[in-house]
């Protein structure tokens, strides 16, 4: 069993960025992603990272979000810059090794003036 806190949400204003952690508490060999779920949508996968490090990104983040992890610290990480309202939600850290899911319990992310 791996638990996974992640940790970084806030209120930002627009333009904005923040940086959200997720650490876990056992093996991270495997993918690692970041999901965010807005009131009344469906949770969707914002970014994807493999063990060797290669990154997977939705469109509506390209070239505003970095999704980056340290193995040896068991961590992923998620740079957020030009933060947009749209961009506002609960943001979740996932982990997937072979057929086991792990979720973090979400942290807040509120981009507003």
């Amino acid at each position: 069993q791996v638990q996974l806190v992640e940790s970084g949400g806030g209120l930002v204003q627009p333009g904005g960025s923040l940086r959200l952690s997720c650490a876990a508490s056992g093996s991270i060999f495997g993918v690692m992603g970041w999901y965010r779920q807005a009131p009344g949508k469906q949770r969707e996968l914002v970014a994807s990272i493999n063990f060797g490090g290669s990154t997977n990104y939705v469109d509506s983040v390209k070239g505003r979000f970095t999704i980056s992890r340290d193995n040896a610290k068991r961590t992923v990480y998620l740079q957020m810059n030009s933060l947009k309202p749209e961009d506002t939600a609960v943001y979740y850290c996932n982990l997937v090794i072979g057929s086991k899911t792990y979720w973090g319990q979400g942290t807040q992310v509120t981009v507003s003036s």
